[in-house]
């Protein structure tokens, strides 16, 4: 699907989910042939001709003003979020030629020392389609404990049929998509699940908007959708997400339930890895638990090299 298409399906949703007496609008008991607002009451509501935006929701005016996109947004009711994804979908470059095949995603050294400093809380490093970079002790711990923790060392690779809940194996990173969808103890990790699939979902919807070539994505998503119905309904939604900062309650096999706060940090470029770190208000239940996890997940004695011993070469 390129921008064009996804550009089309977000209008589309978006006015599908508008009645005519949310806005104002009287039907006069008129039977509609279609759920929520025609194209030209959403072009009256914009100021703009219906001619006109049936060409923006078509995907055939290329150079509709912020103005005019602003004007959309204002129509259809969309927040923040929403708002810069439909610039971003109407302002993406025409594509040419197939895309190529992205390059590997790689954990800076900039990001390993800021993965490090924090190595007491619960953290992890997510690439742009959500697979699993890297993640200090206590963040394996926390989401997932149950998988091995050198497995974001591995590179990423297609589906594997084998791995029914998505959660890694040889030559494939965990992908927190594939496991807040596909994997059991992750599903049962989060006491309220289905806010998190929304958010997952709603994130996902915003990296496809900025990057609607990028051939992993689609891959991802398409394997999702195979495999998970509620993913399915969900990216039908079209409903976009950021999420910068979210409260979760999850209830851990090892410490309990706890509550965090996953706090999302990318880079002031706003294109490579983000580290999602997790919290607790200070004092709280919750923090002692982290610290429990912290203490639990630490690393033993006997699995530190001996001082005067040799260094362990490939």
């Amino acid at each position: 699907m390129n921008e064009h298409g996804h550009l089309a399906e977000f209008l589309q949703a978006r006015r599908s989910r508008l009645r005519p007496e949310d806005v104002g609008l009287r039907t006069y008991g008129e039977r509609r042939r279609v759920p929520g607002l025609r194209r030209e009451e959403l072009a009256m509501l914009a100021g703009i001709s219906a001619p006109y935006y049936t060409r923006l929701e078509q995907g055939q005016s290329r150079n509709a003003s912020r103005e005019v996109l602003d004007a959309v947004a204002n129509a259809l009711r969309l927040d923040d979020s929403e708002r810069a994804h439909l610039h971003t979908l109407a302002g993406a470059p025409r594509r040419h030629g197939p895309g190529a095949r992205p390059r590997p995603e790689r954990v800076t050294p900039a990001t390993k020392a800021l993965l490090a400093a924090v190595d007491g809380t619960p953290a992890l490093v997510l690439g742009r389609r959500s697979d699993v970079l890297a993640w200090n002790r206590p963040g394996h711990g926390l989401f997932a404990g149950h998988l091995d923790p050198d497995s974001p060392n591995e590179a990423g690779g297609a589906s594997d049929p084998s791995d029914p809940s998505g959660s890694g194996g040889p030559g494939r990173r965990p992908n927190m998509a594939r496991l807040v969808f596909l994997d059991a103890h992750t599903r049962d990790l989060y006491a309220d699940w289905p806010a998190k699939a929304r958010a997952v979902v709603g994130n996902l919807r915003l990296t496809a908007g900025r990057y609607p070539d990028d051939p992993l994505l689609a891959a991802l998503v398409g394997e999702l959708t195979m495999r998970s119905r509620e993913f399915a309904t969900l990216w039908a939604d079209h409903r976009v997400l950021a999420c910068d900062v979210a409260d979760y309650e999850m209830r851990h096999p090892l410490v309990g339930t706890v509550t965090v706060t996953q706090q999302t940090l990318q880079s002031p470029q706003g294109d490579g890895p983000t580290l999602v770190v997790a919290t607790a208000e200070p004092g709280s239940p919750s923090a002692a638990a982290l610290a429990l996890l912290a203490h639990a997940t630490a690393p033993r004695e006997t699995d530190r090299p001996h001082r005067g011993a040799a260094t362990r070469t490939a």
